[in-house]
């Protein structure tokens, strides 16, 4: 009887944890830092679908990513576009933002989740797209 006592706590507990946060990576086959990235999400707690694509430029156009918040992979979570190097954090934050459509760490910045090398960190800043198409800072990391 303890045994099955036992049992019935242990998936009590599992049944109340949080479900992994499901996110969709699209990704050109030689990309290293893509790779990083998704290492950066899934040491986070994000389960990733990764999707190897052969026209990423297409990709970005049909989900709305604007060419100057461009960067080297895409990722969709809960219908909004993750563009480049963003942090965890900074996603779950765009899950908080129903008024925006996507965010993106334009460029490769040294320093941001996948892009470390070394020491050195370049500033840069996580961006929101609005529905309406302007941008605003989300995050803001300085130079290191």
């Amino acid at each position: 009887m303890r045994r099955i006592l036992l049992i019935a706590a242990l998936f009590a507990g599992g049944a109340q944890a949080a479900e992994p946060l499901k996110i969709e990576v699209h990704r050109d086959a030689n990309c290293g830092c893509c790779k990083a990235w998704i290492q950066h999400l899934q040491a986070n707690g994000f389960q990733v679908e990764d999707h190897v694509e052969s026209d990423m430029p297409a990709l970005k156009a049909r989900l709305g990513v604007p060419p100057s918040m461009g960067s080297c992979h895409t990722a969709l979570i809960d219908g909004k576009f993750v563009e480049g190097h963003v942090p965890a954090a900074d996603i779950l934050t765009l899950r908080q933002r129903p008024d925006l459509l996507g965010a993106a760490a334009p460029g490769m910045p040294m320093g941001s989740p996948g892009m470390e090398m070394g020491d050195h960190h370049d500033a840069y800043q996580v961006l929101g797209l609005s529905k309406s198409g302007s941008q605003e800072v989300l995050a803001d990391y300085p130079q290191r």
